[in-house]
This record gives C-alpha cells, sequence and structure tokens, in this order.
C-alpha cells in the first residue's frame, strides 16, 4: 500500500479540480470540496439515503461522496443555506491503488465522478462514461 502525505494527497484533489473544464467549475454553486481521512458512519448513512445518487467506491471501499442537492433536484427551489459537500477519502485511495501515479489518476477519477453526482448523473450513467 502507497501512502501519500496529507499535503501531497490535497494537492493530487487540487490539481484534479484544475483538470475539469471551467464550465463546469462555474457552474458548481455552493460546493465544497474537502478531503477526509476515512469515511464514517454519517458517510455511509448519506450513501444509503433515498435521493442518494451514489459514489465512488473500489470494492467496498467508499472513495467518494456527494452530500447535496443535485443540480436537478435544484430546479425544484433552493434555499442555499449549507453548502453542498464532495468528500473525497484518502485512506480507501491508499487501499485500493498501488503506486501514487494509480491513486492521483483515481483522485482525478473520484472528483469527476462526485461533480457528476451535482449535476444529476447516476452511478449507472458515470460508469458508462469511465468514471
Amino acid at each position: 500500500m502507497r501512502k501519500m502525505s496529507d499535503k501531497e494527497f490535497e494537492d493530487a484533489v487540487e490539481e484534479a479540480l484544475e483538470r475539469i473544464p471551467a464550465r463546469f467549475l462555474e457552474a458548481l454553486e455552493n460546493v465544497a470540496v474537502v478531503v477526509e481521512d476515512e469515511p464514517n458512519d454519517y458517510h455511509w448513512d448519506a450513501l444509503e439515503a433515498p435521493d442518494s445518487l451514489g459514489a465512488a467506491t473500489c470494492g467496498d471501499e467508499l472513495l467518494g461522496l456527494y452530500d447535496g442537492v443535485n443540480l436537478l433536484d435544484r430546479a425544484d427551489g433552493y434555499d442555499g443555506d449549507l453548502p453542498d459537500v464532495i468528500t473525497v477519502f484518502k485512506g480507501p485511495h491508499e487501499r485500493c491503488f498501488g503506486s501514487r501515479e494509480e491513486i492521483v489518476e483515481e483522485i482525478g477519477k473520484t472528483v469527476v465522478h462526485e461533480i457528476g453526482h451535482y449535476f444529476g448523473l447516476d452511478d449507472d450513467r458515470l460508469y458508462e462514461l469511465g468514471y
């Protein structure tokens, strides 16, 4: 298992965000992207919520999670009080992928996957697109 420093992992998440086309980043409204070491009960419960579109996974590991109101559902009215959160989990990435290059590549896929959930895409569609 390849370990990355917290800074190295956070930098890889930032780099993944920088590779997202500007038109998509500009469309993100009231969304925070955070890094956590491991998912906790809250994250697993959010994944099981009836309105969950899914999450980036590797086997039984949770790589990332979008927790919020997707863009399609915001059309019905959205106050925007609390930011939606995209969480990228460090430990699962390190356990699932063997090299730094693989981890960085998968961080990029996880970020795109979770942003896809913001736009209302479910797991099936994201996997069809390669994310």
